[in-house]
């Protein structure tokens, strides 16, 4: 069974925004400077100095590729899902927990989803970019199994995060609405593992659009806190994945199963 085009074309606009704000939003962090960002530079052997000069040519090569889906590639947008996929290891290969690294998922499972929803073809389509009118049951299950793996993931990660790790910035995310007892971020993190392991198992359409409102809220935190607004608006991959997949659930009703995962169903 076929994804209908309108679905289709819902689904690329959802995904391309979240990829566009991902982007925005890194560019105009590293237009800013960031301390902690001289950590990944280092992996490099880059120096704290030459760091900090080279992050705002870094932020505009960011935009750049955001501004870039106004006249989209299928060369860009496996390119930016790559970067994604880069930037987020480089938080453990600096020392950061593993889980960073997961957490990120949003920052390259969505554009991943965003590249299959391109027309193949010769050398000449990755040039250019010409959306599918509709998904075949193959492109279709590929779609939805990036789509649940990034959601799933970007739980987890930040679950394990606040469970295991427990990261002195969520901390002072909390302690931004008056929770300060020390109990509130690893019973964040457990909440958070519970929902990846729902949204594994049994993805539904009022599930995924909670983990969306979860994600926008807790997300928001950030500025509260006092970090730039910018920081909310990079996690707009964390915002699209839920949202694309519960659109492709709401649009084609279909049992699909991955017999890898023991039957799990992706229908509707």
């Amino acid at each position: 069974m076929e994804t209908r085009s309108s679905t289709v074309r819902a689904l690329y606009a959802v995904l391309a925004a979240g990829t566009f704000m991902e982007f925005v939003g890194h560019g105009a962090l590293g237009i800013k400077g960031v301390a902690s960002w001289t950590s990944y530079f280092a992996v490099a052997g880059i120096s704290a100095e030459h760091a900090r000069m080279l992050m705002p040519y870094v932020g505009c090569f960011d935009l750049t590729l955001a501004f870039s889906l106004m006249l989209p590639s299928r060369a860009a947008m496996l390119y930016m899902a790559a970067w994604g996929l880069f930037t987020a290891l480089l938080r453990p290969l600096s020392g950061e927990s593993a889980w960073e690294a997961v957490e990120r998922a949003g920052n390259y499972g969505p554009v991943f989803a965003l590249f299959l929803l391109g027309q193949p073809g010769g050398l000449r389509s990755w040039l250019g970019f010409r959306r599918r009118d509709s998904l075949p049951a193959s492109r279709d299950l590929a779609v939805r199994r990036v789509l649940l793996g990034s959601t799933v993931l970007l739980l987890l990660g930040h679950g394990m995060l606040g469970l295991c790790v427990q990261k002195p910035l969520f901390a002072q995310h909390y302690a931004s609405i008056g929770l300060q007892s020390p109990w509130v971020e690893p019973g964040v993190g457990a909440l958070e593992c519970m929902l990846a392991l729902a949204v594994l198992l049994a993805p539904s359409r009022p599930l995924l659009l909670g983990v969306l409102a979860w994600k926008l809220a807790s997300e928001s935190l950030s500025p509260l806190a006092g970090a730039p607004v910018w920081v909310f608006i990079e996690h707009g991959g964390s915002y699209a994945a839920p949202l694309a997949l519960a659109l492709l659930l709401w649009g084609a009703p279909v049992a699909l199963r991955r017999g890898a995962a023991g039957g799990l169903a992706l229908g509707g």
